[in-house]
């Protein structure tokens, strides 16, 4: 076949060169400012996250070009949002991120479009989006609305499939700078969030908007820096540097499917399914107030190494994560005694109710080991709104259609005791021989049973530790086993090889139950 002298190869470098120029992103002084700041450009981001590659982009080409009277381009300033497919440990995701070297990751003319492409991408792909957000990402700055002429009742582009995203595919979002507005909502809208430590700050406005509304003077980090935004929920992690953000997404990416219509993929077992940690037999303290280390628990019970704690900095009275058995994903969840003895706080009901709803939104089977002591009382629980968002745990629990297993460490009371499982169904439970459960604990619930008999006692003090052996004798698990109250009683050291059986079982259960939850995943 000959090949004709006319080709498009002139047209074909000419793309090249805007695509270049495109690269160039905001220009060498804004990258070197970018990079004074401790921040990695938007490019150097994806390349980093993204497998050595991988990465295809879609739009680079978007932007504000001005071309002179014979229609020569003059200049180009690229569209403030990068976006396109990769991959991530082989697995194919959407990215997109947010260029702070021009103007600052404020929308333009293509920002929105691009967004919302990207997320369209991830939604019709059935593929995991991460966001790596630097800027604002709304509809413009008051300098926009000068230049159009006009103003424009607020909207959000594309957010409908923002929210149905989260029902979807793995969501992911990181707070990479000083991020407002639209830029936090998006940050917050996700399934895993996570901000650097120095050099991220989120917030619904920032400092200048703040003054001028509010009359309040703060810093960046004083307004929305990640002392307030880890301990108050607002992200789920904190990573020291860019490249640590990167790794923990990679990381979490690693539990989960690619959408709502997939199981999460088994890795190669690295650990004996058979293993039994003697110390286990000792783990927990005889005496009921003494806290213990579930952290340990945790460790030893799953594959070693596969714990990935999610949320460590709020509602620390509960602690959630990933982890594996025998390769399998698995949600976990326990209480911390460190943390009012592992009563369930406000804040912890509200992370427990986000964690149960993405572990069923993505069929992780779910692994509760409990000590719950009820919810956090006083006049402090009370002002937190406790009850309500305790009813807002206990409904996430009971709604949650994925395979679930409790195991009883050691206390279960009360209304928030009765959330370890969903008790109407199977409620497959196994018990510890150092579980204790009732409507109350003894130490307090004598108090309010007995109170006008220790009033009129001669002996109020006798009379409590005679109601206290009497009681007491009856508080062995091993009663409430004999009324088939409780399932299993087991060697805590046995406690590995069970749940490693109990997995595959999960597994082929929750293979006939794919796709997405009807209630949707709650943000």
């Amino acid at each position: 076949m000959t090949q004709s002298n006319e080709t498009w190869l002139p047209e074909v470098e000419e793309i090249r060169r805007r695509e270049q120029l495109a690269y160039g992103m905001g220009g060498p002084e804004n990258i070197e400012r970018q990079h004074a700041g401790g921040k990695l450009t938007v490019r150097e981001r994806i390349a980093k996250l993204a497998d050595p590659g991988s990465f295809a982009e879609v739009g680079a080409l978007a932007g504000k070009a001005e071309y002179d009277e014979q229609g020569n381009l003059v200049s180009f300033r690229p569209a403030n949002f990068v976006a396109g497919m990769a991959r991530i440990g082989g697995r194919r995701v959407v990215i997109g991120g947010d260029d702070f070297t021009v103007r600052g990751g404020a929308a333009d003319a293509a920002i929105a479009g691009k967004q919302v492409y990207a997320e369209r991408m991830a939604r019709e792909l059935k593929v995991p989006i991460i966001r790596l957000v630097d800027g604002t990402g709304g509809g413009g700055s008051v300098r926009t609305q000068g230049t159009q002429g006009h103003t424009y009742i607020p909207a959000n582009p594309g957010w409908d499939t923002v929210i149905a995203n989260l029902s979807e595919v793995p969501v992911v979002a990181a707070a990479l700078g000083s991020v407002a507005g639209l830029g936090a909502a998006r940050v917050v809208t996700s399934h895993f969030s996570i901000m650097v430590k120095g050099t991220s700050q989120v917030f619904v406005a920032g400092p200048p908007v703040v003054e001028a509304g509010m009359g309040e003077t703060v810093t960046k980090e004083e307004l929305g820096g990640w002392e307030i935004h880890w301990r108050n929920g607002v992200v789920d992690n904190l990573a020291e540097s860019e490249e640590e953000a990167f790794e923990q997404i990679r990381r979490f990416l690693s539990y989960l499917p690619q959408n709502a219509w997939e199981q999460p993929a088994r890795a190669e077992p690295n650990d004996d399914p058979q293993r039994r940690d003697e110390w286990l037999i000792g783990a927990i303290p005889k005496n009921r107030r003494r806290p213990y280390r579930v952290r340990q628990i945790i460790a030893s019970v799953f594959d070693r190494e596969s714990f990935f704690e999610i949320g460590a900095g709020w509602g620390q009275s509960v602690v959630t994560g990933f982890a594996r058995l025998d390769g399998y994903p698995v949600g976990v969840v326990a209480n911390d005694p460190y943390h009012y003895g592992g009563g369930l706080t406000a804040q912890g009901s509200e992370k427990l109710a986000r964690f149960v709803d993405l572990c069923d939104t993505f069929h992780l089977p779910c692994v509760n080991l409990v000590d719950q002591p009820g919810f956090v009382i006083g006049t402090w629980g009370e002002k937190a709104a406790t009850i309500r968002k305790g009813a807002l745990a206990l409904a996430a629990v009971f709604q949650a259609k994925v395979p679930w297993v409790t195991v009883i460490l050691r206390r279960v009371y009360g209304v928030a005791g009765a959330g370890h499982a969903n008790t109407a169904g199977l409620n497959l439970r196994y018990a510890w021989p150092s579980a204790d459960w009732g409507s109350l604990p003894l130490e307090g619930g004598i108090e309010a049973a007995y109170k006008r008999d220790l009033a009129a006692a001669e002996d109020p003090d006798a009379l409590r530790a005679e109601l206290m052996a009497k009681l007491g004798a009856v508080r062995s698990p091993l009663r409430t086993a004999h009324a088939f109250g409780v399932e299993h009683l087991i060697d805590p050291r046995d406690t590995r090889p069970i749940l490693c059986d109990w997995v595959e079982q999960a597994y082929a259960v929750e293979r006939h139950q794919l796709g997405p939850r009807l209630r949707g995943h709650r943000p």
